[in-house]
């Protein structure tokens, strides 16, 4: 599923969403980050070309060749980073694929779409704003709400998991690699029955 021969141009947008400095690197909001970090490590590939207002590198996943993609914007700002590199390479937005963190999912739990509506991500909206679109597949990943009522929204996203949430968030972002290999060779369909 991982390494086969590549051929033609770039088929394929895998968009990691996450926030760069050293400061956000394991956070909640990072999660897609951390999903490039996981395929990079399967895969030996560099995402370290900065090109579109991202860090970039090509991977080859399902058999296409997929340029995978972490905006370097800022959350907030991230569809300026997809809207080059979709632009640049002509790929239509049915073949961009997101992953970022969801506070409505539970903690390791998965949910992929083949569009709809960005539920509250402020890194999605923009995605869409800049797409014109919500018509993207996507894969979100569960990082839990806070509990405590008092706790606001930010703090949580931009905070780190602790020893036991870490354990459950790395195995789910393996999850989501496998299921973005899946979504890629076999459709939204297929991926979404495997790892819903």
């Amino acid at each position: 599923m991982f390494f086969q021969k590549k051929s033609g141009g770039v088929q394929w947008l895998l968009v990691c969403l996450g926030n760069p400095g050293k400061q956000y690197e394991s956070t909640r909001h990072n999660i897609g980050f951390l999903a490039a970090d996981e395929l990079q490590r399967r895969t030996g590939a560099k995402f370290n070309k900065l090109r579109f207002r991202a860090l970039t590198g090509e991977v080859t996943l399902g058999g296409k060749r997929v340029l995978v993609v972490k905006p370097q914007t800022y959350m907030n700002l991230s569809g300026e980073a997809v809207k080059l590199a979709g632009g640049f390479y002509k790929i239509p937005p049915e073949r961009i694929l997101v992953i970022s963190d969801d506070v409505s999912l539970p903690l390791g739990k998965l949910r992929i779409r083949a569009g709809g509506s960005a539920g509250g991500h402020n890194g999605l909206k923009n995605i869409i704003a800049h797409l014109g679109t919500d018509q993207f597949p996507r894969i979100r990943v569960g990082v839990g709400a806070p509990t405590h009522p008092e706790y606001e929204m930010v703090d949580w996203v931009i905070g780190s998991f602790t020893p036991a949430e870490k354990k459950v968030a790395e195995e789910a972002v393996g999850r989501a690699v496998d299921a973005a290999a899946c979504l890629i060779e076999r459709g939204v369909q297929e991926a979404q029955n495997r790892y819903n």
